[in-house]
């Protein structure tokens, strides 16, 4: 199996960490830290990813991109 690259959002909540990804609905997870997040974040998309195989659903192929504006503040 190759590997597929993922973009994921990691937002800031009061006192911990939720990250989601934008390719497969549902895949969220939360950590107290970056680090944690990143790491049950990982967690949980192979657990998604083994569940579609599973149930004979197609894997998604990652298409989100990720850029930044600048924005004058």
């Amino acid at each position: 199996m190759s590997a597929v690259r993922y973009a994921i959002v990691i937002e800031q909540a009061a006192g911990n960490f939720s990250a989601y990804v934008p390719d497969l609905p549902g895949c969220i997870a939360a950590g107290e830290t970056l680090k944690a997040v990143e790491a049950n974040l990982r967690a949980a998309i192979a657990f998604h990813l083994e569940g579609l195989r599973e149930e004979g659903l197609p894997v998604p192929i990652p298409v989100s991109q990720v850029n930044y504006l600048d924005i004058a503040a």
